[in-house]
C-alpha cells in the first residue's frame, strides 16, 4: 500500500541516516552474537547534531517549531521497559527457532515465558506499587513480564521523570509534545525500569495512502526489465475471475495471486485455514461492509472479525490500509478461526503496545501476526532509543519462542526507507520491525502472468521514474547478521527482506474500499480500485503461513513460528528452486530519483542468483513450502491419559486426570460430564508445561455452580458420567492432538 510518513523527519535526519550506516560495522549498535542462542543487545549509538534541534527522552533529535510549554494537565499513555532477564529469553527464541537445535519446536506459552524471563514478581509489585501512589492511573503490567504500562498528566510525567514537557509542531502541521532534556527513571524504581516510551508523541508512523498505477506501459517488455525501467504495467496480464464491477479494474484478482504463488492445492484439498487466529496491527480502521463486498465478490467466506482499540477509546476511521489487509488475507484463508484486528495510534508507545497487543489476549493468541507498517530505523531510533528498541525486540523474541509467526512489511520506498512529506529522503535505511531477527521481513516484486495464471517473468517492484516507490530492501543500521543468514550475507548486518510477493502498484491488487479520503476522493468515486505495497504483500504470505500450519497440523507437526529458519536452511539446500521463485531482475535503488538527492543511485540493491537484499530469496511458492515443512519440522508428540481410582469428584470438587506426553508438551484435560440425557457440563483444567517425557495429574474444578448441580442429581440417584480427554495445545491454546477419552462413573 501507499508510502509511509514513518516519523517524517526533516531532511536533516538524512544525516543521521547516513550515520547509521556504520554502526553495524563499528560495533556501536547492538552486539553482535557470541554463541548459539546470544541475542542482539543495545549500545547507545551516536546520532548526529542540529543547531536547531531539541533533545528526546532517548537523547536523539526532535524535529519541529516549538510552541511552548505542554498544558500539565494532559494525559498520556508511557510503557516503562522492566529489568528483565532478555539475554536469557533470546537464548531461548533463538534455540526453539533454529534448524539442528535440539531445543527446535519446543515452544511454551507466554505465561510461562513471562514467568521465566520476565521481571520478578517482586519487581512487579514494587513498579505498579510507586506508579500508583505517584498519582498514575491504569498502571498494569502486561503479559510478557516486560513492560509496565500507566497513564499520567503531563504534569506528574515532568516531575517523576524530570525533564520539561514542550508543545511542537511538525512541518507537516501535526502537533505533539516531547521532553526539552533527557528523562530520567525516578530513583525509587531505577533498578527495576529502564527507562520510558512515550513522552514524545510525535507519530513514528501514519497511515499509508494508496499507490495507484497511472501511464504505465505495455506488458510486452516487462518480463526483462532494465535498471531505469518500471516494473510495472498494464494492461493485466492473465485471466482474472470476480464479479464483472471488480474484473472491469487493471487489477489482479485473486484467483490470479492465489495461483501465481501456488495457494492452489492446498486449498483444493480443503485447507482454508481452518483452526487458525491470524491477527493484524493496523493505525487505521475498516468497514466491514466493505469487506463483505469483497467476499460476495469472488465467493468467499468472512471469518470472524474482532476489532480491538489499543490505547484508543473508539474505533479509528476506516483506512484503506486495513480494508487491504483483511481482503487479501481473505482471499488468502477465507475460513480462519478469527481475524483480530489491533487498531492503535501512531506514537511510539503506541507502537510498542501494539506489537504487543497479540500477546495479550487470553487463551485467544493467534498463530501469525502480520504488520503492515513500519518505522525506519533511525527515526525509530531517534523516537524511543535503545531502551524502546530493546524492548520492542523482546516482545518479539518472546512471540517467536511461543511459535507465533510475525511478519512485517519491508515498506515502500525501495532502499531509502525514510521518508518525508515530498518522498524518500536519499539515504540508505531499512523499515523495523522487518528488520528485526525475530520478525519475518517481505519485500515486493512484480509477476506477469500466462493464460493460467501462472508466472512467465517477475522482478523487483521498483516503478521508478514513472513513481517513486520500490519494494523496501537493504541492510540495518540496528542489527548484526543473524545465525541464520550467515551462509548468504557477507556483511555482518542483518539484511532485508527474507522473502518476496506480489507488491507493484500496476497492475496492483483489485480491492473494495469505501473508505473517504484513502479510497473514496475527488479523483476516484469508484470503490473497486487496484492497489499496491508490500503492505499487501505481507498479509498475503500471512496467510500462506496459515494453511501451512493447517497443514501441519493435519500431518501431525508442529507449527512454524518464526519461519526464517526454515527458509534458509531450505534456500540454501538443493530443493531452494521447487519453494522460491528466485527473482533475478530489477533493482530497489530510488537514489536517482529523490528530491534533494545527486541524482545518482544509492548503491543498493540489486536483484542476483540466490539470496538479495531486493527481494530476499524471491517469492514463496506455498504449497511447495507446506510439503516440505511437513517434511522437515518436528512431529508432534504423544499425549495419553489415565484417571486415578477411588476419586470422589463432588466431594473434593474437582476431577483429577492424569496426562503423560512423549516429550516436551502444553497440556490439558477437558471433561463433560453427563447427568442423564441433561445438557452436560463442561469443565478444563489449566494448561501445564512438560518440558521432557512424563506424565502430571492435573486437576478439573468444578464451579460452585456445577458442583450444586451435581449435588442435586447424586440426592435424585441420577447417573453421572464424566468423558474425559487430554490434548496437547499450541501456544495460542489451539488443540494440536488428543487423546482417547476415558469415562468415569461419578458416585460421590
Amino acid at each position: 500500500m501507499g508510502r509511509r510518513d514513518e516519523g517524517r523527519t526533516a531532511r536533516r535526519l538524512a544525516l543521521l541516516v547516513c550515520g547509521l550506516g556504520a554502526l553495524a560495522v563499528g560495533g556501536t549498535a547492538l552486539a553482535a552474537p557470541t554463541a548459539l542462542g546470544a541475542g542482539p543487545q543495545a549500545h547507545p549509538a551516536p546520532v548526529a547534531a542540529a543547531p536547531t534541534a531539541h533533545m528526546s527522552a532517548a537523547g536523539a533529535l526532535v524535529h519541529g517549531q516549538r510552541e511552548g510549554a505542554a498544558r500539565v494537565s494532559q494525559t498520556i499513555a508511557l510503557v516503562l521497559p522492566l529489568k528483565a532477564d532478555e539475554a536469557g529469553l533470546q537464548r531461548h527464541a533463538l534455540a526453539v527457532t533454529t534448524i539442528g537445535s535440539p531445543q527446535y519446536g519446543q515452544y511454551e506459552s507466554i505465561a510461562v515465558l513471562a514467568r521465566q524471563y520476565g521481571a520478578p514478581p517482586s519487581a512487579r509489585r514494587q513498579v505498579t506499587a510507586y506508579l500508583r501512589s505517584q498519582g498514575a492511573t491504569d498502571v498494569k503490567i502486561d503479559a510478557t513480564g516486560l513492560f509496565a504500562d500507566a497513564t499520567m498528566t503531563v504534569g506528574l510525567a515532568q516531575r517523576l521523570f524530570g525533564t520539561p514537557l514542550a508543545r511542537f509542531r511538525a512541518a507537516h502541521s501535526s502537533r505533539f509534545i516531547a521532553p526539552t532534556a533527557p528523562a530520567r527513571v525516578p530513583a525509587p524504581i531505577s533498578g527495576l525500569v529502564t527507562g520510558v516510551v512515550g513522552l514524545d508523541t510525535q507519530p513514528l508512523a501514519a497511515p499509508a495512502r494508496l499507490l495507484l498505477g497511472t501511464n504505465w506501459r505495455s506488458a510486452t517488455a516487462h518480463a526483462t526489465p532494465g535498471p531505469q525501467q518500471a516494473s510495472g504495467y498494464a494492461p493485466r496480464t492473465g485471466t482474472p475471475s470476480g464479479c464483472p464491477a471488480a474484473v472491469a479494474t487493471v487489477g489482479f484478482t485473486p484467483n490470479q495471486y492465489l495461483n501465481a504463488f501456488n495457494y492452489a492445492p492446498l486449498r483444493q484439498a480443503g485447507l482454508d485455514g481452518q483452526g487458525e487466529r491470524v491477527a493484524l496491527i493496523e493505525i487505521d480502521g475498516f468497514r466491514s461492509a466493505d469487506v463483505r463486498a469483497f467476499a460476495r465478490c469472488f465467493g468467499l467466506p468472512v471469518p470472524a472479525i474482532n476489532a480491538f482499540g489499543v490505547g484508543i477509546p473508539t474505533a479509528l476511521a476506516p483506512g484503506g490500509e486495513s480494508t487491504l489487509d483483511l481482503e487479501v488475507l481473505d482471499a488468502a484463508a477465507p475460513k480462519l478461526k478469527a481475524i483480530d484486528v489491533y487498531e492503535s495510534a501512531s506514537g511510539s508507545a503506541d507502537v510498542l503496545r501494539s506489537l504487543t497487543a497479540p500477546l495479550q489476549n487470553g487463551r485467544d493468541k493467534p498463530q501469525v501476526i502480520s504488520a503492515s507498517l513500519g518505522v525506519c530505523e533511525p527515526a525509530l531510533y531517534e523516537a524511543v532509543g535503545v531502551t524502546g528498541i530493546n524492548a520492542a525486540e523482546g516482545s518479539l523474541a518472546l512471540a517467536a519462542a511461543s511459535g507465533i509467526s510475525v511478519l512485517a512489511s519491508s515498506g515502500d520506498s525501495g532502499s531509502s526507507a525514510c521518508d518525508e512529506q515530498s518522498g524518500p529522503l536519499p539515504a540508505l535505511a531499512v523499515s523495523y520491525p522487518a528488520s528485526s531477527w525475530w520478525v519475518t521481513g517481505v519485500g515486493g516484486t512484480n509477476i506477469a502472468l500466462n493464460a493460467g495464471n501462472q508466472i512467465l517473468g517477475q522482478a523487483v517492484w521498483n516503478d521508478a521514474p514513472l513513481q517513486v516507490g520500490a519494494g523496501g530492501g537493504g541492510l540495518s543500521g540496528l542489527f548484526r547478521r543473524p545465525t541464520y543468514q550467515k551462509a548468504v550475507v557477507q556483511p555482518n548486518r542483518r539484511a532485508v527482506p527474507d522473502v518476496s510477493m506480489l507488491a507493484d502498484v500496476a497492475p496492483g491488487y483489485t480491492i473494495f474500499c469505501s473508505a473517504p479520503g484513502d479510497c473514496i476522493n475527488s479523483g476516484n468515486a469508484n470503490p473497486w480500485l487496484p492497489v499496491g505495497g508490500t503492505s499487501a504483500a505481507t498479509p498475503l504470505l500471512a496467510g500462506g503461513i496459515a494453511l501451512v500450519d493447517q497443514d501441519l497440523r493435519l500431518h501431525g507437526r508442529q507449527d512454524l513460528g518464526l519461519a526464517n529458519s526454515l527458509l534458509y536452511s531450505l534456500g540454501t539446500s538443493p530443493r531452494a528452486s521447487t519453494v522460491f521463485d528466485d527473482v533475478t531482475q530489477g533493482n530497489d535503488d530510488l537514489g536517482a530519483y529523490l528530491i534533494g538527492g545527486d541524482g545518482q543511485p544509492l548503491g543498493c540493491c540489486t536483484a542476483a542468483v540466490g539470496y538479495d537484499e531486493a527481494s530476499g530469496w524471491g517469492s514463496v511458492n506455498v504449497s511447495n513450502f507446506a510439503q516440505l515443512a511437513t517434511e522437515m519440522q518436528p512431529k508432534i508428540v504423544n499425549v495419553a491419559l489415565s484417571l486415578p481410582a477411588r476419586q470422589s469428584p463432588i466431594g473434593h470438587r474437582q476431577l483429577l486426570a492424569t496426562v503423560s506426553c512423549t516429550g516436551h508438551c502444553l497440556m490439558a484435560s477437558f471433561a463433560e460430564v453427563a447427568i442423564g440425557r441433561a445438557r452436560p457440563l463442561e469443565v478444563q483444567s489449566n494448561v501445564y508445561l512438560l518440558r521432557s517425557p512424563g506424565h502430571k495429574t492435573i486437576a478439573l474444578k468444578f464451579s460452585s455452580r456445577d458442583r450444586g448441580t451435581l449435588q442435586a442429581a447424586l440426592a435424585a440417584h441420577r447417573r453421572i458420567v464424566a468423558t474425559v480427554q487430554a490434548v496437547i495445545l499450541d501456544a495460542g491454546g489451539n488443540i494440536e492432538k488428543r487423546s482417547a477419552t476415558r469415562r468415569l462413573t461419578i458416585t460421590g
